[in-house]
C-alpha cells in the first residue's frame, strides 16, 4: 500500500475515535449542539479525507505507473544485454566450431598423407627385402665360384687376406714409426744435446774411488804389539769403542780398518792416527781419543754439508738436513762419492733449469738433497729414494723437492718439470765416463740378463752385448723377421730392456738383419 495513503486513513481514524470519547463527556444538554457541530466537522473532516485520499490515491496510481514504466525500461535493458551477449557468446562459439572443423580436415588430411607414406614405406620395404635376398643369393654363388676358381674355401680366403692386411699395416706402422722417430730425433737430439754438452763443459767435479777399508800407516811393525796390547786388551777397547774391526797381519807397517760405515771408520782412523802419535795406547786413553775423535768427524760432517750449500749456492736448508747432507761425504755409490756426486747432479740440474727457463734454484735445491737418503740408509730400513722423500717432508722442505726426490729413479711419476730435469742430471752425473766403478760380478750379470732379454724375442738368431753393456747388437733370422718387423722389434727390445733392468745412462739396441746367398764357380 502507498505510505500517503496509510497515513490518511490513520489519521480520519484518530479523528473518529477522538469524537466517540469527547462525546460522553459532554452534558446532555450540550450533547446536541456539539453533536450538531461535530456533525459539521466530521462532514468537513471527510470532505478534507476524501480528498486527502483521493489526492493521495491518484499519487499511488501516479507512483504505480512510474514504477511499473522503471522496471519495463530495466527488464528491456536486461533483455537487449542478454540478447546482445548471447549474440556474441554465439558467434564466438561458431568461430571456435569453424576452426575446430578446419582441423579436424588438416588432420585428416595428414593422417591421408601419412597412410600413403606408410604404405609406400611397406612396399619399399618389401621391395628391400626382396633385393636383399637376391643379393645374399648372388653372394653365396660368387663366394661359390671364386672358391672354385682360387681352390681355398672363405675361412681360408679370409685368413690369407687378414694376414696380407696385418702384414701391410706391420710396414706401415714401421714406416710411420721411423718417420716419426726420426724426425723427434733430428728436432730434439740437437737440443738435448746442446744442453747436456754445456752442463757437463760448466761443471767438473773431482771424484775419489773410496772401498769398505782404509789403511792406516805405522811407524814401525813394533807399534803393533802395543796395539794388539797385554792380551788383546787394547785391540778389543778400540773395536768396541768404534765399532770397526782391526786387521793386523802380515803387511808391514800397517793396519788395515774394515767397517761398512764410513763414519765409524773415519772415527777409527783419525783415533789410531792420534794414539800413534800421542803412544800412550791403553783402554782409558783410548776411549777418551775415540770420544775426540767422534767430536772431530761431526764438525767435518757440519762443515762439509755447509760448503756444500756454499759450493751450490742454496740456502734455508734445514740444520739437521744440512748435517745429513754433511754426512755423504763418507758415503760411496759404486766407488762414486755421494756428497760430490750430489753437489754435481745439483749444478748440473741448475744449468739445464737455465736452459729450458725454469726456476735454477728450486732445481739446485731438488739435485742437491735428490740423494739425502743414502746418509742413513745403513741405519733406517728402506730405500733411499723413500727414506729421503720422508727426511724432506719432516724438515719442510718444498712440494717440488719432494717429488724431484721421489722421482728421480722413476719409482713416482714427475709432476714438474724440475723433476725431470734432476731425474736427467743424475744420469749424467752417473753415466759419465770413469764416475762409477762396478764390481765384476755385477758388471758380468747385466750383460748376462741384456743378452738373454733380446735372445728371448722371437726371430732373434743370436745377440752380443758389447762396450761394456751400453749397446746390444742382435742378429735376426731374415726368414722370420721382415725390414718392416725390424723397427718394432728394436723398439720392443728397448722397453723390455727399460722395464726388467737397472743401469746409468742409456743403452744401444742394433738390430740387424743380413741376408746372404753362396754358389761356388767349378
Amino acid at each position: 500500500m502507498n505510505p500517503i495513503l496509510l497515513d490518511v486513513i490513520i489519521a480520519v481514524i484518530a479523528v473518529v475515535v477522538t469524537l466517540l470519547i469527547a462525546v460522553p463527556i459532554a452534558g446532555k444538554n450540550a450533547v446536541a449542539k456539539k453533536m450538531k457541530q461535530d456533525a459539521e466537522k466530521v462532514g468537513t473532516a471527510e470532505e478534507k479525507a476524501r480528498s486527502i485520499i483521493d489526492e493521495a490515491i491518484k499519487t499511488a496510481e501516479t507512483k504505480k505507473r512510474e514504477a511499473m514504466l522503471e522496471a519495463k525500461e530495466e527488464t528491456l535493458k536486461l533483455k537487449n544485454e542478454h540478447e546482445k551477449e548471447h549474440r556474441e557468446r554465439r558467434a564466438e562459439l561458431q568461430k571456435y566450431e569453424r576452426r575446430v572443423l578446419s582441423k579436424e580436415e588438416a588432420v585428416d588430411k595428414k593422417a591421408d598423407a601419412l597412410e600413403r607414406r606408410e604404405n609406400n614405406l611397406t612396399a619399399k620395404e618389401n621391395e628391400v627385402k626382396k633385393r636383399e635376398k637376391q643379393a645374399e643369393e648372388l653372394h653365396e654363388r660368387r663366394v661359390q665360384e671364386l672358391e672354385k676358381v682360387s681352390g681355398m674355401t672363405s675361412e681360408e680366403a679370409k685368413q690369407f687376406l687378414l694376414q696380407s692386411v696385418e702384414d701391410e699395416v706391420k710396414i706401415d706402422a714401421a714406416r710411420l714409426y721411423k718417420e716419426y722417430e726420426s724426425r723427434a730425433r733430428e728436432e730434439a737430439d740437437k737440443k738435448a744435446q746442446e744442453y747436456v754438452v754445456t752442463a757437463i763443459q760448466k761443471c767438473a767435479v773431482d771424484h775419489v774411488g773410496e772401498s769398505t777399508i782404509s789403511v792406516v800407516e805405522l811407524p814401525s811393525d813394533d807399534m803393533k804389539g802395543r796395539i794388539i796390547g797385554r792380551e788383546g786388551r787394547n785391540i778389543r777397547a778400540l773395536e768396541q769403542a768404534t765399532g770397526v774391526d782391526l786387521i793386523i797381519d802380515d803387511t808391514p807397517e800397517a793396519v788395515v780398518l774394515s767397517s761398512f760405515d764410513p763414519i765409524r771408520r773415519e772415527v777409527a782412523r783419525i783415533s789410531l792416527e792420534k794414539l800413534i802419535i800421542d803412544g800412550r795406547i791403553h783402554p782409558a786413553r783410548i776411549e777418551e781419543t775415540v770420544e775426540k775423535a767422534r767430536k772431530e768427524v761431526d764438525s767435518k760432517i757440519k762443515e762439509a754439508g755447509e760448503a756444500a750449500l756454499i759450493d751450490v749456492g742454496v740456502h734455508g736448508i734445514h740444520p739437521e738436513l744440512v748435517k745429513l747432507l754433511g754426512r755423504m761425504i763418507y758415503r760411496t755409490s759404486y766407488g762414486q762419492n755421494a756428497l760430490k756426486h750430489s753437489i754435481e747432479v745439483a749444478q748440473l740440474a741448475g744449468l739445464l733449469a737455465g736452459e729450458v727457463g725454469v726456476d735454477i734454484r728450486m732445481a739446485k735445491r731438488a739435485g742437491l738433497l735428490h740423494d739425502i737418503g743414502k746418509s742413513i740408509d745403513h741405519e733406517v730400513e728402506g730405500s733411499h729414494i723413500q727414506i729421503g722423500a720422508d727426511l724432506c717432508r719432516k724438515y719442510k722442505e718444498p712440494g717440488i723437492v719432494v717429488n724431484a726426490v721421489e722421482a728421480h729413479h722413476g719409482d713416482v711419476e714427475a709432476q714438474t718439470l724440475i723433476a725431470c730435469i734432476v731425474q736427467a742430471a743424475d744420469a749424467i752425473s752417473a753415466a759419465r765416463p770413469g764416475a762409477r766403478r762396478e764390481t765384476l760380478e755385477t758388471y758380468t750379470n747385466r750383460l748376462r740378463d741384456l743378452e738373454e732379454i733380446t735372445n728371448s724375442f722371437q726371430g732373434v738368431d743370436k745377440s752380443f752385448a758389447i762396450q761394456a753393456g751400453r749397446e746390444v747388437r742382435v742378429m735376426v733370422v731374415p726368414e722370420k723377421v721382415s725390414d718392416a718387423e725390424m723397427v718394432l722389434m728394436a723398439r720392443d727390445i728397448s722397453k723390455r730392456i727399460e722395464e726388467t733392468l737397472q743401469y746409468p745412462g742409456q743403452i744401444k739396441v742394433n738390430v740387424i738383419r743380413e741376408s746372404r746367398v753362396t754358389d761356388y764357380a767349378k
